[in-house]
């Protein structure tokens, strides 16, 4: 993987054209036709070795998008890019989910919001997962930062694995 290449730029066709895609059955609610077909999809980002799945479905192509909506995810998080401090400013993604007005924020939802995401672990990998200074260089309060990360339960989940990996204490969740 180059440390430079940015998945999440790509639409879903490209993006999946990257993966490697595998059906299976699963067992559980949906009746015969949900045991009977492979209808669950796991997907495999080839470059960066990260997976996503979705089984909730009867339909084999919902959870193909489900599994993408995941992946973008995934990736975000597990994904990094490596971030210049020395001339360090908030990229667009990252104003567009910490910095607009709250009624224009982009929230998890949106298809531009794991872009963000990952910008903002980018930075926040090269603070060392400092809140207060990743904060100070992306031009909000840590109030508003910590919010952005607490309203995001995967998203603290992994911060404070991060954290811990730094033998810093977990921020705590809403």
């Amino acid at each position: 993987m180059k440390p430079s290449a940015d998945y999440l730029v790509l639409d879903d066709d490209a993006l999946l054209a990257q993966c490697r895609v595998d059906t299976f059955r699963v067992s559980g609610p949906g009746g015969q036709h949900r045991n009977r077909t492979d209808t669950a999809v796991r997907l495999t980002h080839e470059p960066s070795a990260v997976t996503a799945q979705a089984s909730e479905r009867r339909s084999q192509l919902q959870n193909r998008q489900q599994a993408l909506r995941r992946l973008r995810i995934a990736i975000a998080h597990e994904v990094r890019r490596p971030v210049e401090l020395e001339r360090y400013t908030p990229p667009v993604e990252l104003r567009a989910v910490l910095g607009a007005p709250k009624s224009k924020r982009l929230g998890p939802r949106h298809a531009d919001y794991p872009r963000g995401v990952q910008r903002f672990l980018d930075l926040f990998v090269a603070v060392d997962a400092v809140v207060n200074e990743a904060a100070q260089r992306a031009g909000v309060s840590t109030g508003a930062l910590s919010r952005f990360i607490q309203a995001d339960p995967p998203l603290l989940v992994h911060c404070n694995a991060l954290r811990k990996e730094r033998g810093l204490r977990p921020l705590r969740g809403r």
